[in-house]
């Protein structure tokens, strides 16, 4: 979340919407058609078997063409590859957010 809600801080020049986003994206300012990418990007990461033709028409509805799901589908994908490689390795990523390089979780060094 560190680096995610620091990106979109530097892209929207926006400190508070980045800060509102990563405390809950469904009550901060961001638009429909973002809000609808965002609540997309939760059902694949959550619950990718539920996800259905009706919710690619979805994000169509607000805006995003094809391209842009494709591309928007595979940086989630990616991004819960990486994320589940480093919780299955007892990896922190966070760490590298504050300068320390990611290490092992406490609990699981040895």
């Amino acid at each position: 979340m560190l680096s995610h809600a620091e990106d979109l801080r530097e892209f929207s020049k926006d400190g508070e919407l980045a800060e509102a986003v990563k405390r809950n994206f469904r009550g901060s300012a961001l638009d429909a058609q973002h809000k609808a990418l965002c609540e997309w990007a939760e059902k694949l990461t959550l619950t990718p078997a539920a996800c259905t033709r009706a919710d690619v028409d979805r994000l169509r509805e607000h805006g995003w063409s094809d391209e842009q799901v494709v591309s928007a589908a595979q940086i989630i994908g990616y991004f819960n590859h990486l994320n589940r490689l480093a919780d299955g390795l007892g990896i922190d990523l966070e760490s590298d957010m504050n300068g320390t390089g990611p290490q092992m979780h406490a609990d699981e060094r040895r």
